[in-house]
């Protein structure tokens, strides 16, 4: 991981684990610029934050088939498996919702003894968790915590573009428009978007038009595709 264009993102029906397949953007530029340092990082964590959708999941995974890390949300940190998740770097999902915060700074520590690196994500930053213990608050406050902001019309319509064309639909400029302007500015959106046009497209043997997503967008209840 030399340099962002180097990393892969899964963004749609079949892997897409190349280089060029992920879409860097103002809203993610500075998470891939952290990705790309690991291992070099400063502290044993990271931690990549920003609202449902944004692609920090995605990210997350990015990393992780990139150094082996193993995969667990925080919720499921139990006091047993902590020698067994520290042997290997980790992601840790969901760190700010629902976890067991002192065997959350068990694994820390234990992580930060061997050496390896944890790569936490969460809706909102460290300094925002409601923390009880001194020491986990301590820790990771210290380390970097990176946003990853909303997509914006730009990256919604290039990834639009490359969806569509792991499916082999062809579409115009007009229909990419058209969504961009009345969908929700997620990547999770745009998969759902994608996939329902074209199975509509395949049941009624049509080609993707600006009429086939209005009813789509519809369909899924997005209240503004009559506009």
């Amino acid at each position: 991981m030399r340099h962002p264009r180097q990393l892969a993102l899964d963004l749609g029906h079949r892997a897409a684990l190349g280089r060029e397949d992920f879409l860097v953007a103002p809203s993610n530029r500075d998470a891939v610029a952290w990705l790309d340092r690991w291992p070099a990082w400063p502290a044993p964590a990271l931690v990549l934050f920003g609202p449902a959708g944004c692609g920090k999941t995605h990210l997350a995974e990015v990393w992780r088939q990139h150094s082996g890390a193993g995969l667990i949300a925080a919720g499921s940190i139990a006091a047993a498996a902590l020698p067994v998740l520290s042997g290997a770097p980790l992601v840790v999902e969901d760190a700010d919702r629902g976890f067991e915060e002192r065997s959350l700074l068990h694994l820390y520590n234990m992580i930060a003894e061997a050496g390896r690196h944890l790569l936490l994500t969460a809706r909102t930053p460290p300094s925002r968790w409601q923390l009880a213990l001194p020491d986990l608050r301590s820790r990771l406050l210290a380390v970097p915590a990176v946003a990853v902001q909303p997509p914006d019309d730009s990256l919604i319509a290039a990834v639009l573009v490359k969806l569509f064309a792991d499916r082999q639909l062809r579409i115009g400029s007009e229909v990419v428009g058209f969504l961009v302007e009345r969908m929700e500015r997620s990547f999770a959106a745009a998969r759902a978007v994608v996939t329902a046009l074209d199975a509509a497209a395949l049941e009624g043997r049509r080609n993707v038009t600006v009429p086939l997503a209005r009813q789509v967008l519809q369909d899924l209840g997005e209240t503004s595709a009559e506009e």
